[in-house]
């Protein structure tokens, strides 16, 4: 460091504040001090860094899964988000239970953590760990903690109010575990939009967010003509099992998912879908954890990212 200032012509002190991202040095000396890092090939020692500021500036992920395709993407906006912001991205499977994955992150000092979708139906204000700055992905607003959540109510309301403006009597749903509060909230979107068109809700169809679930579900939706479905994943295992059933989408079934992953729009027939900002939820989550890191006075509660119908070809007029 001491190097680094000689060279830049600058104190120890400005190369600290340099390295630690400090607002109080203006652009020019900063140019200058990154480039004699550069030019002499200094890193920062992140131990000892860690051992002076009492932060290692590293934030925890638990996830349950990263089969689906949501807990993927999410994964890599996370992992985007934090290196914006200076933080690197341990990642901790919950396997074996949640509070089995704070014990190690616990023990890898991490300065916070961000639990994702499934994983955050076992955590509780209760179970909140001591001193672990804590952020939840999908979590309801009276949890007690920070969370953070797409809109998954609105943007099942969308759906289901598409498929009704389509023609269809009625929307039958492909609805994920009964212990997600992604899928509880796009069960309640549903439900609710039929019920203010005065339409029976049809008996739910309950998955478990694979393709392979969405396969196995086409018997129980024999009778139906419009389906939304929880996520793409299932829909896309729906749409096969049509197919094999001589079920055209959307002649015969008109089928909407949810997520809208990559390749939903080369499905066959492309797939009408909801979308999620993975990359909006993932830097909310960071923000307000780093916030919270960082010493703001932030208040816990929840911030609800907008989802958003895209139409292709999966639903048509009846």
């Amino acid at each position: 460091m001491a190097q680094v200032a000689q060279r830049a012509g600058v104190s120890g002190q400005t190369v600290s504040r340099v390295v630690n991202d400090s607002p109080r040095v203006d652009p020019a000396t900063r140019e200058r001090v990154e480039r004699a890092m550069r030019d002499l090939g200094y890193r920062p020692h992140r131990a000892a860094r860690a051992l002076r500021t009492g932060r290692s500036r590293t934030i925890g992920l638990v996830v349950t899964t990263l089969v689906t395709v949501g807990n993927s993407r999410m994964l890599q906006a996370t992992a985007e988000a934090a290196a914006e912001r200076g933080y690197a991205l341990t990642l901790i499977t919950a396997s074996g239970g949640v509070a089995a994955a704070f014990d190690r992150l616990a023990e890898q000092e991490v300065d916070g953590a961000i639990v994702l979708n499934e994983a955050s139906a076992q955590v509780s204000a209760d179970a909140r760990p001591t001193g672990l700055r804590l952020v939840v992905v999908d979590a309801p607003t009276s949890a007690g903690f920070t969370a953070v959540h797409s809109d998954h109510a609105g943007g099942a309301a969308a759906a289901t109010t598409h498929l009704l403006e389509l023609g269809h009597p009625t929307v039958h749903h492909l609805a994920g575990p009964a212990d997600s509060f992604a899928a509880t909230e796009r069960e309640r979107g549903w439900r609710e939009t039929l019920a203010a068109a005065g339409t029976d809700a049809p008996p739910v169809v309950r998955g478990d967010w694979s393709a392979e679930a969405g396969h196995g579900a086409a018997a129980a939706l024999a009778t139906a003509t419009a389906v939304f479905c929880a996520n793409d994943q299932m829909a896309l295992g729906l749409l096969r099992a049509l197919a094999d059933d001589g079920r055209r989408v959307p002649e015969d079934v008109s089928v909407i998912g949810f997520d809208d992953v990559p390749d939903a729009a080369n499905y066959r027939p492309p797939l009408t879908t909801i979308r999620q900002d993975f990359t909006a939820l993932a830097g909310r989550a960071v923000e307000a954890l780093v916030a919270d890191i960082e010493g703001s006075t932030e208040t816990p509660g929840a911030t609800v990212i907008p989802t958003l119908l895209i139409e292709r070809d999966s639903a048509r007029r009846r």
